[in-house]
């Protein structure tokens, strides 16, 4: 499939990335911050001096983003009216009202979206990062909004939608949006041995996905990527023990930790991409070391490459062997440069075994223990990438493998 680099008015990175690519149907944007790239945060997402009770500066971030992705999509010969799937990392939980005021003044049909909290964003002093997935106004694909009978949120975003093959659905958390945890998310008061939080939590949440699915003309068995976002990584395997019930054949899944969930007591929340039940979805296995946990390398379906979050270890050693640096040796090498290395080359043979190459990567997600090792990552990242594809960047809490530093996250096309 033929890849478009989009070039808008938009500030442009001083990073290894593209704005966005148009592939088919698609585009998909780099995450982007309210930063002019000149300035650290933009002078207009910024209170004016001397005025600090005027304004918001959420507000004024997250506008300036939204102003800045709306030259991003028409210049794809798109628009903010055919997003279909966003996420949105915030430095402060506490900002998330003000953010979503401003982000209701830009969608009439607000697209699936997954916020969650992050640890830190690549320019000092901005507060959000938005990340989106859209549709071509003339590729006469049609987008229809899913609603089931499950909980209705109370933020401004949809269910899910489904468009052309994909089912897009917003992340999904263990809330009725009534009683914040749901009655039957939560132990029974007086059994406090009885059952498990995250559990109970996590199974809600896919009760609940299920019917999501299932009225989009899917089914879990049909979800081809997802994310999971835990409050505390001692959780992962309660939550890994009921994800098995629900798939035969599990997705690839990228697990991260994070700072905050929307609702107060809630210890998960799972994003889910899917196609529509009928469309051929291959389950890719390679010569790379396998998963101990219940997710699949890769799946290629409806001309995508759906990639699972790469760590740099061997499922044996933690850290693999060829990914530290040699203790003898500490002065030489760096270990977030060969832990990179160690990932690409691995994501290299996926998508070579995926019938597709780094070459055709359409979008990255990139997840950093600690955002100073950003630049000896990015050194290692233009290595590999001829056209950089369009990247989103964040700080996490804590990845599945102790001493890992860095988790890759990519979505390609087929050759």
């Amino acid at each position: 499939m033929k890849i478009d680099n989009v070039t808008s008015a938009a500030p442009k990175p001083l990073a290894n990335y593209s704005e966005a690519v148009k592939v088919g149907p698609w585009v998909f944007a780099a995450g982007q911050l309210p930063s002019d790239f000149k300035t650290g945060v933009a002078p207009e997402a910024r209170k004016r001096e001397g005025f600090p009770y005027y304004g918001s500066d959420i507000k004024l971030q997250t506008r300036y983003v939204l102003e800045n992705l709306t030259k991003t999509f028409e210049a794809a010969g798109s628009s903010l009216d055919n997003v279909v799937k966003a996420q949105v990392f915030l430095m402060d939980l506490e900002d998330f009202n003000g953010f979503d005021e401003v982000w209701r003044e830009f969608f009439k049909s607000p697209p699936p979206r997954t916020t969650i909290g992050t640890t830190g964003l690549m320019v000092p002093g901005t507060l959000v990062e938005i990340d989106l997935i859209g549709f071509v106004s003339a590729s006469g694909i049609e987008r229809k909004a899913v609603k089931s009978d499950i909980p209705q949120p109370l933020a401004n975003y949809t269910e899910a939608f489904a468009v052309g093959d994909l089912v897009f659905a917003a992340g999904q958390v263990p809330s009725d949006f009534k009683n914040g945890v749901a009655l039957e998310a939560r132990k029974r008061e007086g059994f406090p041995y009885y059952g498990s939080d995250i559990k109970l939590q996590t199974r809600y949440v896919m009760e609940n996905l299920k019917k999501t699915f299932e009225a989009s003309g899917s089914s879990l068995d049909d979800v081809v990527k997802a994310q999971v976002f835990l409050m505390d990584l001692d959780d992962f395997n309660g939550f890994d023990e009921v994800w098995r019930e629900y798939f035969k054949t599990p997705p690839p899944r990228t697990t991260i930790g994070t700072t905050g969930l929307l609702v107060a007591d809630i210890l998960v929340e799972i994003d889910l991409i899917g196609v529509k039940s009928g469309v051929e979805r291959k389950a890719i296995k390679s010569s790379n070391p396998q998963p101990l946990a219940n997710y699949t390398e890769a799946f290629v379906a409806g001309g995508l490459v759906f990639a699972a979050g790469q760590l740099a270890s061997d499922f044996q050693a933690g850290v693999a062997p060829e990914a530290r640096v040699d203790p003898a040796f500490p002065y030489y090498n760096s270990s977030i440069k060969k832990q990179t290395r160690y990932i690409l080359e691995h994501l290299k043979t996926t998508f070579e075994a995926a019938g597709s190459s780094l070459d055709h990567v359409v979008k990255a997600q990139v997840f950093l223990t600690d955002l100073n090792e950003f630049c000896a990552f990015d050194e290692v990242w233009r290595e590999f990438f001829k056209t950089p594809p369009p990247r989103t960047t964040v700080g996490t809490t804590g990845l599945l493998i102790e001493g890992t530093l860095i988790e890759i996250d990519l979505i390609g096309v087929t050759k």
